[in-house]
């Protein structure tokens, strides 16, 4: 697998508790970047698994989901979509609602990202809920196109967001996990 199987993810990331509010514990990605191996084997990790598949794009949600997804799109030599929140993008949009816990918020892409057919792997750091993944999904399916998988570094399954995917037949991979919220 990855030159850095030796590199504990889980030990580069660093746990805030009450952020962004109180009970909530927070798993703050940006010293696992930091680290020169712990980003190679992150982005290694989510991206050998998928060497030997059809993919046409790499998608990440807004904004770690850019950093990780923009270096897995990179490696495995292929396009780029970002996923960002409503209003954001500068050309013809498409977007897609879900539902958060206290209201509704929006993901959008460019309307002309994503062509009939093409497969796109979605990436992100965390899946918690999995509503914001879901979202996104949608949206590359409102494009035409097929999704692959959807990579996560974290999951965070007591709160059931990538059993929610893959309870919808998307395939999911994971690297490391945490329990509790």
């Amino acid at each position: 697998m990855s030159r850095h199987t030796s590199v504990d993810l889980k030990a580069l990331i660093r746990s805030i508790p009450d952020y962004p509010k109180k009970g909530i514990l927070f798993r703050d990605i940006t010293t696992l970047l930091l680290d020169p191996q712990g980003l190679r084997a992150a982005v290694d990790r989510l991206m050998l698994p998928f060497l030997d598949t059809a993919i046409d794009l790499v998608a990440g949600i807004e904004a770690r989901g850019f950093i990780l997804g923009g270096a897995v799109a990179h490696e495995l030599n292929k396009g780029f979509v970002p996923v960002r929140k409503k209003g954001k993008l500068p050309h013809k949009t498409i977007g897609q609602e879900y539902q958060l816990e206290y209201g509704v918020d929006a993901v959008e892409i460019h309307a002309d990202a994503i062509a009939p057919g093409q497969r796109v792997l979605l990436v992100d750091d965390l899946v918690a809920t999995g509503g914001t993944a879901e979202a996104a999904i949608e949206l590359v399916k409102k494009s035409g196109g097929e999704l692959v998988a959807a990579a996560f570094v974290i999951d965070l399954p007591d709160l059931g967001g990538a059993a929610r995917l893959r309870r919808r037949g998307v395939k999911v991979h994971t690297l490391i996990a945490f329990e509790g919220h």
